[in-house]
């Protein structure tokens, strides 16, 4: 699924995992992707990562963490914050650093401790975004290959085109489709996705 001009390989020193596989890099993801490239060149041990959910923003930093040794916090914004506060201190001392995935970002994220506040005010965001075209396409491909599935190019494209554009949907539509082909005994065709979309009312039937 890694392929093509919208997509870039990871850094040499960068071994890759099945999690890195799943990780599709676009125009929507970029910036993120390039700013773990770079972790030796952070202000500080930290970072915090953000963006929509199921972006594979957890993949991303989970990946990262992994291959430094460092440490993730999952939904960082809803965890204890003393125990933010101590691992933040501890990355720097350690020099392993903390990914902090999290909703909300400061000046929004505003912890309750002061210490912990003013960590976060020096630790770098980096964002992830809403699935560009290259992206989306990838996704439903990939959704598509977890199930033993190949999306003819004409289904690809009507997907793509009339499908709400974020990541939840693309899982979605993708399971419609296949408990729509499984329960009709149907192949994965154009007809029989876009009967499948519309029964789920995932599309209308003008479409």
């Amino acid at each position: 699924m890694k392929q093509g001009p919208d997509q870039i390989a990871l850094p040499l020193d960068w071994p890759q995992s099945d999690g890195d596989v799943r990780f599709i890099v676009s125009d929507a993801n970029r910036e993120a992707f390039e700013h773990f490239s770079r972790f030796s060149m952070w202000p500080v041990k930290a970072t915090i990562l953000t963006g929509p959910r199921r972006s594979g923003r957890t993949l991303l930093a989970r990946s990262f963490v992994e291959r430094v040794g460092g440490r993730l916090f999952d939904d960082a914004d809803q965890r204890d914050e003393e125990d933010l506060f101590h691992a933040w201190n501890q990355a720097q001392d350690s020099g392993r650093p903390i990914v902090m995935v999290a909703d909300i970002v400061p000046p929004a994220w505003i912890p309750r401790l002061p210490d912990l506040k003013t960590r976060l005010a020096v630790t770098p965001v980096t964002r992830i975004g809403h699935p560009d075209d290259a992206l989306f396409g990838a996704l439903i491909q990939l959704h598509f290959a977890d199930r033993g599935l190949h999306i003819p190019a004409d289904a690809l494209r009507f997907m793509s085109e009339r499908l709400h554009r974020d990541y939840w949907t693309v899982e979605r539509a993708v399971e419609a489709v296949d408990r729509y082909a499984i329960a009709e005994r149907a192949r994965l065709s154009l007809p029989t996705i876009r009967r499948a979309l519309i029964d789920s009312r995932m599309i209308g039937e003008a479409a």
